[in-house]
């Protein structure tokens, strides 16, 4: 879908929210966009309701991978910005791994002063038009909202997104302050969340920053798992490019392991960050699970986000297109796949998972709009066989249904087989969307970084690994985990970094 269709649908959206009569007070209620004449009362912000976000029509977003989500309209923002109790506790702030002052950048929102709204964002958060489309907020910020108490959160995501989108429609009134160069320099493997993350806050301390990414573009996770529709790739370009207008420098397709090692880094420079993720997919080791039409999620979603095969040929990388497409797993990753593959001309897209949707760890968000979008659910099924024909293509998943026993590690009920109870789920594709690990590429190459038994490079509390001046955050510390906490790693990283270097100009 071009950009006219998508910003018809986006006006359509927006006109149609300006015509409801959301449950606000009159000074908000009337006349649009005004700051109202006098702070509201704590009583007249709970009478409040949240407000919706308008989204593309479920019929329609199945056929195109244009975002699902358009943002809310000025007016709408600040209506749900002033349902904030403005807190003096604010435990949401607590919940945020990057640390947002989130009382203060909502309250900017809410007076209609949206210049000091992105900076005080921007202060915060390196890529918050990203974490406002893709962090989990809802068991982060907004579950500690005491506005959720009676009701719901305030859309702190939502508001994020708002902000973000309005400061890079406004650079010219969010200029960045140039800092006083250090005189030191930092190298980043990975421009991925952490990486990114962590050369947006060194950039601020004055240190020259140059970022090494494997890929022939720079986002990671962004750009090559999460799908255009939940995260369009303009957005990821937007956040990179305000970065390399803040200094920072990014070397695509360099290697790390390959091109250079951490040895031929450390002489060059006088830290080091490794933010290289956990790339390695994770299989389920059952018969038949080399057969024709199986993919790792990883292979699948990179194919069709980062190297375009739905635009195929115009984007000549080839893909699967599968009719009936199972998807193993119950995470955000699974969710995309599924999602992915329904726009991709799938007639049935079924997800299958070992224990049931209260478990499932993908967001609550992405959980109802797969379900809007008609994606099938397999509760409490495992898969214990890929079938095949005589030429290898995969004809279908033989699967065992499972009850839940005892809570394991995760803390979540264990899935236990129930005998007797196989099945087959007819299918012609099978994604395997069951979780990643370290790809030993760097590690290997560097015997002195200690690893843990999973091989991820173990760090200490200031995320300094075994070798001094060498630090590690992201997935590569911790293995799959969420943007957030990657990006939380990556701010921390940058302090720990900094304090280093300072400690280092001392003693010299």
């Amino acid at each position: 879908m071009g950009w006219a269709v998508e910003n018809a649908i986006l006006n359509k959206m927006n006109s149609d929210t300006a015509h409801q009569t959301p449950a606000v007070p009159p000074a908000l209620a009337e006349g649009g966009a005004q700051v109202p004449s006098k702070p509201l009362t704590a009583r007249e912000r709970m009478k409040i309701q949240r407000q919706p976000m308008p989204e593309q029509p479920a019929e329609e977003r199945t056929r195109n991978f244009a975002e699902v989500n358009l943002g809310l309209p000025e007016r709408i923002a600040m209506v749900e910005a002033e349902r904030c109790l403005q807190c003096k506790d604010a435990k949401c702030v607590s919940g945020c791994p990057v640390q947002v002052d989130i009382p203060r950048f909502i309250q900017h929102v809410a007076q209609g002063n949206l210049a000091a709204a992105a900076e005080c964002l921007l202060n915060d958060n390196a890529l918050p038009a990203i974490t406002g489309r893709v962090c989990p907020q809802e068991t982060q910020c907004e579950v500690r909202c005491i506005r959720g108490a009676k009701g719901l959160p305030v859309a702190i995501g939502y508001l994020e997104r708002f902000v973000a989108d309005w400061a890079y429609r406004n650079l010219d009134l969010t200029p960045a302050k140039p800092p006083v160069p250090s005189g030191r320099k930092v190298a980043i493997v990975g421009a991925g969340p952490a990486g990114l993350t962590a050369a947006g806050e060194l950039i601020k301390h004055g240190h020259d920053v140059t970022v090494f990414e494997a890929l022939h573009r720079p986002g990671g996770v962004l750009v090559y798992g999460i799908p255009e529709f939940r995260l369009p790739k303009r957005i990821v370009d937007e956040e990179v490019n305000r970065l390399k207008a803040a200094g920072v420098k990014i070397e695509c397709n360099v290697v790390i392991g390959r091109t250079y090692t951490i040895d031929e880094l450390r002489r060059n420079f006088d830290a080091i960050f490794i933010a290289n993720g956990a790339g390695l997919p994770v299989f389920m080791n059952v018969p038949g699970e080399n057969a024709k039409g199986v993919y790792s999620a990883n292979e699948y979603l990179t194919r069709v986000n980062l190297m375009a095969a739905y635009k195929f040929p115009e984007a000549d990388t080839p893909v699967l297109h599968g009719r009936r497409v199972a998807v193993v797993g119950g995470g955000n990753v699974a969710m995309d796949a599924a999602r992915t593959a329904k726009r991709m001309g799938a007639e049935h897209s079924i997800i299958v998972y070992r224990r049931t949707r209260s478990e499932m760890p993908a967001r609550a968000e992405e959980v109802h709009h797969a379900e809007q979008e008609g994606i099938e659910f397999e509760f409490l099924v495992a898969p214990v066989e890929v079938l095949h024909d005589e030429k290898n293509w995969v004809t279908g998943l033989r699967c065992q249904r499972m009850k839940l026993g005892e809570p394991d590690a995760s803390g979540r009920p264990r899935p236990v087989p129930i005998p007797g109870s196989e099945f087959e789920i007819p299918c012609d594709m099978v994604i395997v969307a069951v979780g990643t690990r370290a790809n030993p590429l760097l590690t290997q190459t560097c015997p002195d970084l200690k690893l843990d038994k999973r091989g991820q490079i173990v760090v200490d509390e200031n995320l300094m690994t075994s070798i001094p001046g060498v630090f590690a955050g992201g997935d590569i510390i911790r293995g799959a985990a969420t943007v957030i906490l990657a990006m939380g790693d990556g701010k921390l990283a940058a302090q720990k970094i900094s304090e280093y270097l300072a400690r280092k100009a001392v003693t010299a």
